[in-house]
């Protein structure tokens, strides 16, 4: 080769890549709006596994310095020499025994009672299992008995400092203690009072203190009640439960339990499963779409480009020289695209962070993208647009120069499929020619229409979350459960206590109940519950079932929550083996009366007074449901403080209030995100479509405005067939969006809660209102082009 040749092979890759960038310019819109859907699957690509792989490395390394038990081991009262007989069981290697106590806090300027847990620390080191992280101060002296920690969360919802002083009661005593620290602890990460659903630092803290000092206050000298294990590598949890019941069985143990029923780690493990879920659904979608629409964008541009392809051949171009050039073409979108979806989910990560860090009691939450999702962000994108790229340019790299500069012989409309439909005499000339240019190209109106179904899809089951909560609500607050205050007792009374209760100042109605613990055994499975003891009839707190109907449990029977019934394979006419875990721990069986769907917890219920006679006692509660005068509330409250045998009070107004405003923060949030995400597909589509249209038909709709039709009824045809796709799109996105919302039900619900399977027709409504009024967007751009078309260049291109 000559020097002269191979400065122009040298010459040949530069002047292709400066006719990209004008290409690049003269569709910039074009470019711009499939960079968006890019950008927008890459970003929740982003969010979803970089906050996936944040909170599991966070909450692993968490666990893991702070030492989080694997196991509990809750006894009424067991000596400190037993702590040694459970180390020396197969499979454990640390075991900490401690005390654990119900409290009830008078926190200044809180009428109400805020319940909460004091709980042992060793008088000098370490806790061996489940220690606590310092945020401010330091532990408790030894033999210091007024000297607590309090979860930092509680202290700084109440305003405290350190030095300052904080009263509670303790077993019916009144004790004031000095705050000496915050902290923050692996078994508080998700701080939650029992039977409450989200957290309100207001109205629940733990506190920490000296184990001499609590041995005191609780009346424990020289004994422990639960016990936290650390098990060894390798052993069966199952077999170190099974041996720990054995061993604490006299000791009034009501079972041993694992990470999955302590209630803060399953929901962190359930905030998890969900991130993965929405990993590996959502991306996907977005990134089809991209490369359906780069294809179809460089596709119209080959054809456009069809002699200047010939020519670039014919002077000494190699086909892999055009397709390596529309395969750029591709990349440069892609490109941009992954950079705005990179930088905007990283973004939206940290503020999902801050988010979590104020739900999620860590020490620390950093939004850190590790190197796999950079990867898996490069390689989902390259994969869109880049396939899309490559068989759109397959295409420039099988015409020959020849057949290249010819131009593309007019298509053929008597062969499209339904060609008789857009004959059919009953539409006018214009709709005829809609029907015609739609059915000609089935592939691409195919995708068009799947598209725009997509974006109404992934905005009506966004929204479907919203009507999700409000049917929790409306289930949870104001039919399943509707008393003000529930109370429980520090242990078992006689049905004295449900008068002494009632005559409370401000309480109106108070209905008993009787909680036990009890294992439940039906064909091989076994589940670890609180049956719940409830009066016939009862109207505070009752199950309702899937048409809103109370059921109550028939005399000798129980009824179960689908989610127990399901792992035990029970159903109704079946009898079940249940074994009570505390007093004389009484085994007796049940017939299954009725399984029910609760959208909150899981469990049991039966009459109270059957319970009772299977328990070998008199009329007995644990606690009582109560309606009251909010007049006297204060008074109320004032009286539940200083009530030696109340352990617990729980308030549920404010508890409904707090999972409204946690809803509407972080699902709020959430929704606009993926609002405007299904939005950026909408415009990527509809935007496209319309565009690549105008483009294809320019030729066309110029000889209809030099045939005399108006400018209204040439932009009829034009937009009349994204028109007709998107109005058939919008049923068929109802129906996926109804889909997703069923996927959604069935792989976020959990023990924890169920997502109910209800979809508001505002949803639907809202969903399509927004591809809508995308479309008008879209439609009234592009017929702002159509006023100002130059007919004369438009005849011309057509020869």
């Amino acid at each position: 080769m000559t020097g002269r040749a191979r400065d122009i092979a040298a010459a040949l890759p530069a002047r292709l890549d400066r006719k990209m960038v004008r290409d690049l310019w003269a569709i910039r819109l074009q470019a711009l709006a499939i960079a968006l859907v890019v950008a927008a699957g890459v970003a929740v690509l982003v969010v979803s596994a970089g906050m996936l792989d944040s909170l599991r490395e966070t909450r692993d390394a968490y666990y893991d310095r702070y030492r989080f038990a694997d196991v509990w081991a809750p006894v009424v009262r067991a000596p400190d020499s037993v702590a040694e007989a459970i180390h020396q069981l197969d499979g454990v290697a640390q075991v900490e025994a401690r005390v654990r106590q119900p409290v009830l806090f008078d926190m200044p300027g809180l009428s109400a009672p805020a319940s909460g847990l004091i709980l042992s620390l060793p008088e000098t080191g370490l806790p061996r299992v489940n220690r606590i992280h310092l945020t401010e101060g330091r532990r408790p002296r030894a033999g210091q008995r007024e000297e607590i920690v309090l979860l930092d969360g509680f202290a700084r919802a109440h305003g405290l400092a350190i030095g300052d002083r904080v009263t509670a009661t303790i077993r019916g005593g009144r004790e004031e203690f000095r705050v000496v620290g915050f902290a923050l602890a692996p078994e508080f990460v998700y701080a939650i009072a029992p039977g409450q659903i989200v957290p309100d630092d207001r109205l629940y803290g733990v506190a920490w203190m000296g184990r001499d000092a609590l041995e005191q206050a609780a009346d424990s000298a020289g004994a422990f009640n639960e016990a936290a294990l650390i098990l060894q590598p390798g052993a069966r949890e199952r077999s170190v439960i099974d041996a720990l019941d054995r061993l604490l069985a006299p000791w009034g143990a009501p079972g041993a339990h694992g990470r999955e029923d302590h209630i803060s780690d399953a929901f962190v493990s359930s905030e998890i499963n969900q991130l993965g879920t929405m990993a590996s659904l959502l991306p996907p979608v977005f990134l089809v779409v991209a490369a359906f629409l780069v294809n179809v964008v460089l596709t119209r541009l080959i054809a456009m480009e069809r002699a200047q392809i010939g020519l670039l051949k014919a002077f000494g171009y190699h086909s892999r020289d055009v397709v390596w050039h529309y395969t750029k073409f591709a990349l440069v979108i892609g490109a941009a695209g992954l950079a705005l979806g990179v930088g905007g989910g990283t973004w939206l990560g940290r503020l999902m962070a801050a988010m979590y860090i104020e739900y999620y009691h860590f020490p620390f939450l950093l939004f850190d993208l590790p190197a796999s999702v950079y990867a898996a962000s490069l390689g989902v994108t390259l994969l869109a647009v880049g396939g899309g790229a490559m068989l759109a340019g397959l295409r420039a790299a099988r015409l020959s120069p020849a057949e290249a500069m010819r131009p593309s012989p007019p298509p053929d409309y008597s062969r499209a499929l339904g060609a008789a439909l857009a004959r059919w005499k009953r539409f006018d000339q214009q709709s005829r020619m809609i029907l015609r240019h739609t059915l000609r190209w089935p592939a691409r109106s195919a995708f068009t229409l799947a598209g725009v179904a997509i974006s109404v899809g992934l905005l009506a089951s966004s929204m479907y979350f919203l009507d999700a909560t409000r049917a929790m609500i409306d289930a949870h607050f104001y039919q399943s459960n509707r008393q003000d205050v529930t109370v429980s007792l520090v242990e078992p009374r006689p049905r004295a206590a449900l008068h002494a209760i009632a005559r409370l100042p401000g309480v109106l109605t108070a209905e008993p109940v009787r909680y036990a613990p009890a294992r439940l055994r039906f064909a091989g499975h076994e589940e670890r519950m609180a049956l719940t003891g409830a009066p016939p009839g009862a109207h505070l707190s009752r199950l309702i079932d899937s048409q809103g109907r109370p059921v109550t449990p028939p005399p000798g029977s129980i009824i179960l929550s689908r989610d127990l019934a399901a792992p035990l394979g029970v159903s109704p006419g079946d009898r079940i083996e249940v074994e009570i875990t505390e007093g004389n721990r009484p085994v007796f069986e049940l017939s299954v009366a009725n399984v029910v769907t609760t959208l909150i917890g899981s469990g049991a219920i039966m009459d109270i007074g059957d319970l009772n006679r299977l328990l070998g006692e008199d009329a007995v509660i644990s606690g009582a449901w109560l309606r009251i005068d909010p007049d006297q509330a204060d008074t109320l409250y004032a009286e539940l403080k200083n009530a030696p045998a109340i352990g617990e009070v729980s308030l549920q107004n404010e508890a409904r209030e707090q999972f409204e405003r946690l809803m509407d923060e972080g699902m709020g949030a959430s929704i606009y995100i993926y609002t405007l995400f299904a939005g950026m597909i909408a415009v990527g589509v509809i935007y496209n479509s319309v565009r690549i249209s105008f483009s294809e038909r320019e030729h066309e709709l110029a000889v209809l405005r030099v045939l005399g039709f108006t400018r209204g009824e040439v932009a009829y045809v034009l937009l009349g067939e994204i028109a007709l796709l998107t109005l058939i799109a919008l049923p068929a996105g109802a129906l996926m969006g109804a889909g997703l919302a069923w996927y959604f039900s069935e792989a976020m619900s959990s023990d924890l809660f169920r997502l109910p399977y209800i979809i508001r027709p505002a949803t639907f409504g809202y969903s399509v209102l927004v591809v809508l009024i995308v479309a008008l967007s879209s439609g009234l751009m592009v017929r702002a082009r159509l006023n100002r078309l130059d007919m004369v260049a438009a005849l011309k291109s057509g020869d």
